[in-house]
């Protein structure tokens, strides 16, 4: 039978991750870019780190950077991360990912990113190769069912703006999508490309000009102003990132993001034991959310559909 301090060494030992043993105790670090809108996708991956048994201070280290959707700051943010010797990068958003893939080609990235491959971050999804791998959002086809949505909402809607990272290489794939679904029903798209909240104002208020009916928001900008914004305008506001809502956005349509940010979790645990990015696939998500913020609806005048709200994994009163 062994003793109290016996038990106590190997319950220690158990919850010590293998990868801090295979590097003779050295506790992992890791590097946490984002690109803009911090929270709640931090929390959400360090929900997912705790969930695999690793505790900051304890048997991790994480150091976070984020760009506050200032896209010139990140390749310096990526550069102190590589200065650091992190263990892998974590890089959420496109712009984060172009930039620590530019700062390094030896530290593995775990990647959010939409179209990974169009973007030209890796050579395919099932063969990454080089040092990233990760998720792929998937944002430009989800993208299309917002304008669905719109139409469904409202009807007579006929122009949609698109507020649109000039910074992001996603944004073409972006556009292209929404444009061909606008063709499809019928639906002007009118993007505006902007880097940050400095430019939001006159956008919006050209888009009130030209009596657009809604906007969408691309995921890499920052969305508090945005929606303050289009609330301010009586504007339809919606973008593919499950947030959205939450922050007073009417509607979000994106993927799963407490599984998203588990998943990105679990594709660090097995770089830190031993694993190459070159040789984990990235995937694509397969479950999706709908979340419709009613109070939002209620202050624009909107009568949400009975069949939206039957499809919605969430409403927010």
């Amino acid at each position: 039978m062994p003793t109290r301090r016996e038990l106590l060494v190997l319950l220690g030992a158990l919850a010590v991750p293998l990868a801090s043993l295979a590097q003779q105790g050295r506790v992992p670090r890791l590097g946490y870019l984002d690109a803009a809108n911090l929270e709640p996708t931090l929390g959400l991956f360090r929900s997912g780190l705790r969930e695999l048994g690793y505790v900051e201070g304890q048997n991790l280290l994480m150091e976070v950077r984020s760009a506050d959707g200032k896209p010139g700051a990140l390749p310096a943010l990526a550069a102190e991360l590589v200065a650091m010797k992190v263990d892998v990068i974590v890089a959420i958003q496109t712009p984060a990912v172009l930039a620590a893939k530019q700062s390094t080609t030896s530290i593995p990235i775990v990647m959010s990113a939409g179209d990974p491959v169009g973007t030209g971050l890796i050579a395919s999804l099932a063969r990454p190769g080089g040092n990233i791998t990760g998720r792929s959002s998937t944002t430009a086809e989800i993208s299309a069912k917002i304008l669905e949505l719109f139409r469904d909402i409202r009807p007579a809607i006929r122009s949609v703006a698109v507020l649109a990272n000039v910074a992001d290489p996603f944004t073409k794939p972006f556009l292209e999508q929404l444009r061909s679904s606008g063709r499809n029903l019928s639906i002007e798209i009118r993007p505006a490309m902007v880097r940050g909240p400095g430019e939001y104002d006159a956008v919006f208020a050209a888009w009130v000009k030209a009596k657009v009916d809604a906007v969408i928001i691309q995921p890499s900008l920052p969305r508090g102003p945005a929606i303050e914004l289009a609330n301010k305008h009586q504007l339809l506001s919606a973008s593919p990132t499950v947030p959205f809502a939450a922050d007073g956005g009417l509607i979000a349509y994106a993927t799963s993001i407490k599984e998203h940010y588990q998943k990105l979790a679990i594709y660090v645990e097995k770089i830190l034991k031993g694993a190459r990015p070159a040789d984990l696939p990235v995937e694509q998500p397969t479950k999706f959310e709908l979340v419709i913020n009613m109070k939002t609806a209620k202050a624009l005048g909107l009568t949400i559909p009975q069949s939206i709200l039957f499809r919605a994994d969430r409403v927010i009163e």
